[in-house]
């Protein structure tokens, strides 16, 4: 096989391929790589005898609004707008109601001239990675992350910089960024609620996190983004909100994505904001304009722009998800599983029977469990579950989690 791709890459010796893009085409992520042998499976013993807990997929309905938010600009509004291109960030009187919901909101003071409208949050990020990194610049993550960190910050010459969480809480360890920023740091990506942990920051953290960050800005005289990934910012199972990035540290973006929140992630659409206060903020949205059009992200699908004003502010129904999470968390824990409590998002954070996230996922494939190993995510001996799944899958699969923790037991102890 090596041979063979050598081969396919080289011809009369010229590289004919980008070698690291073909790498990243021709492995998906374990996440999409379970997703597709769940699909192959299914089709061999049937949909309700796998359970797939692979994919960050919204099972749950959009809201209404969305719906007829959709059919009413489709019958009413001219379909040259609908269909037509807007200004490259994005039309500018949506981009202004976002900043109008969000400082009513969260009582900030955000400008929708500084909003870039995106396809998803996968976008947003890449954007504003490209937009700050010069080439050596350095990224800090906070693992478990999300596993496309790397490959974003990769792709815009940067390096990343991992620092494991605090365990058992997984909430970020201040030494250890500490000791991680040095004067080539360019930002600290935070994801919260976290995908894979659920984990949720309270403002007192932020503000001890923000405090870090603003001492570090001091003493090597350089400016240290924020990046704040939030495309599960609704989703928190109590009265508590996230403390919005921007009311805590000035050189803050957001990225943000409806996928999550209003149930669309196969519409991809989002969005970039730079905090207004951010150290020469015109020039910063400036590049983030320019590492949209080099990247090709200008003019995010236009239907969808229109439809977001209608819809801010609004969920999915999160009773299913809290439901799911009741669920398997009380189950799995009754069972003898380590599990962390997740606050939000709609995934559950489970210590690997025999620490290996790799060798227990592939166990758990022989019962139809389809677990994403940790070390997807940069953190090793874990698995993640996506419980955003129909009820019947979370109640049909615990006969397996319980007789795969049995037979593990019995194996390990006989």
């Amino acid at each position: 096989k090596d041979e063979f791709i050598i081969k396919f890459i080289f011809f009369n010796g010229v590289i004919m391929i980008n070698k690291k893009m073909y790498e990243l085409g021709n492995k998906g992520s374990d996440i999409r790589e379970l997703f597709e042998y769940g699909k192959k499976r299914k089709a061999l013993v049937g949909n309700d005898n796998v359970f797939d807990f692979s994919l960050g997929n919204p099972n749950v309905s959009s809201p209404k609004e969305v719906n007829e938010t959709l059919i009413k600009l489709l019958q009413e509004e001219d379909s040259t707008v609908l269909h037509g291109y807007t200004s490259a960030p994005g039309d500018i009187n949506v981009r202004k109601k976002i900043a109008s919901y969000l400082n009513d909101t969260y009582s900030c003071t955000v400008d929708g001239q500084l909003i870039y409208l995106t396809v998803g949050a996968a976008a947003a990020l890449t954007i504003s990675l490209n937009a700050i990194i010069n080439e050596g610049d350095e990224v800090v993550v906070i693992a478990p992350y999300f596993p496309e960190y790397k490959v974003f910050i990769e792709k815009a010459n940067g390096i990343i910089k991992v620092v494991n969480s605090l365990v058992p809480s997984f909430k970020p360890d201040l030494n250890k960024l500490s000791e991680a920023i040095n004067e080539n740091t360019k930002a600290i990506i935070i994801n919260y609620p976290n995908n894979p942990t659920g984990v949720l920051l309270n403002e007192e953290e932020i503000k001890e996190l923000c405090l870090l960050l603003k001492q570090k800005e001091k003493q090597y005289n350089n400016t240290i983004y924020l990046i704040s990934d939030e495309p599960y910012r609704e989703l928190i199972y109590s009265d508590n909100k996230y403390p919005f990035i921007t009311n805590y540290y000035d050189n803050s973006i957001v990225c943000y994505s409806f996928s999550k929140s209003l149930s669309l992630p196969g519409e991809r659409i989002g969005y970039v904001l730079v905090n207004p206060k951010a150290s020469n903020s015109i020039d910063l949205y400036k590049a983030i304009c320019g590492a949209g059009r080099s990247l090709g992200y200008v003019c995010a699908p236009a239907l969808f722009q229109y439809m977001i004003p209608n819809c801010l502010g609004l969920t999915s129904d999160l009773n299913i998800y809290k439901t799911n999470r009741e669920i398997l968390y009380n189950s799995l824990k009754e069972y003898g599983y380590d599990v962390v409590m997740p606050e939000g998002a709609f995934y559950l954070f489970v210590k690997a029977l025999g620490d290996d996230s790799y060798e227990f996922s592939n166990l758990a494939k022989s019962y139809d469990l389809l677990l994403v190993p940790s070390d997807s995510f940069g953190y090793s001996g874990y698995v993640r579950i996506s419980y955003c799944v129909d009820t019947k899958q979370v109640l049909n699969s615990l006969r397996a989690f319980k007789r795969l923790i049995e037979d593990f037991k019995e194996k390990n102890n006989g």
